[in-house]
Formats: C-alpha cells, sequence, structure tokens
C-alpha cells in the first residue's frame, strides 16, 4: 500500500511500548476533554445569545408597558375623582399596583426557580464519554 503523495510503501503499525500507549491514552484524553469544553461553550453562547435577544425584547415591552399602565392609572384616577377625593382615588390605585407587583414577584419567583444553568448536551456526552473509558472495547452508538 501506498502513502499518498510517496512512492514507497507505508509498513503497518506495531503496537508501541507500554509508555507510548499510555501517552496516546492520555494525548487521546486531553483531546476529548478539550473537545467537551469546547462544546459547552459553544452551547453557553448559543442560549446566551438568545437570553440577550429575548431580554432586549421584554425591555422594549417593558417600557411600552410602564407608559401604558402610567397613562392608564392616571385616567382611572381622575376617573375615580368624579365619585371621591383625588387623594382617596390616588391611594386606590396605587394598592391596585401593589396587588400586581406582588403577584409579577411570586411569578417571577416561581419561574426562576426553573432555570436550569447546566448545559445538558454536555453532560451526556461527558456520561457516553466515561462509559467508554470504562469499557473501551465494546463500540457503543447512541443517537441523539
Amino acid at each position: 500500500m501506498s502513502a499518498p503523495g510517496y512512492g514507497r510503501a507505508v509498513p503497518p503499525e506495531e503496537p508501541g511500548s507500554l509508555g507510548e500507549i499510555i501517552s496516546d491514552i492520555s494525548e487521546g484524553l486531553s483531546n476529548l476533554f478539550r473537545q467537551e469544553v469546547e462544546l459547552a461553550k459553544a452551547e453557553l453562547r448559543a442560549e446566551a445569545s438568545k437570553a440577550g435577544k429575548a431580554a432586549g425584547m421584554f425591555s422594549g415591552a417593558g417600557i411600552a408597558g410602564l407608559l401604558t399602565a402610567l397613562m392608564l392609572s392616571l385616567a382611572l384616577t381622575y376617573a375615580l375623582d368624579n365619585v371621591m377625593p383625588l387623594g382617596w382615588a390616588a391611594f386606590i390605585v396605587a394598592v391596585l399596583w401593589a396587588v400586581v407587583a406582588a403577584a409579577l414577584f411570586a411569578a417571577g419567583r416561581k419561574q426562576a426557580r426553573t432555570v436550569s444553568p447546566v448545559p445538558r448536551r454536555t453532560v451526556e456526552t461527558l456520561k457516553e464519554d466515561a462509559k467508554w473509558l470504562k469499557h473501551p472495547t465494546t463500540s457503543e452508538t447512541t443517537s441523539s
């Protein structure tokens, strides 16, 4: 058999010494670890990008919502002013906003508890790598 670009035959590889085998395994594990770290970085970058875009959209919606709430609050305050003193009307509107704030805080806290900062695909591939390290002679293929 000829190597590409050369006119002479390449002898088949012979198993090296124990030191060379350990060196090859160490180099392979090092490469595997680097690849896993790169996968985790790529996953986190993609998730951070999606989160950044969503945050920008939420910011715009928040500003528009704030202005809407302000105008509706003023309208409600002046509507209540027709049936009671302006001070009491403003107080009622403020209490309504306190109830809304408490409900949003509770919902936000509940949502924040569902956030998972763990890169799931990386964890899966690390588990597969660990399984392979325990049994390197079996060739298991798993589809993701």
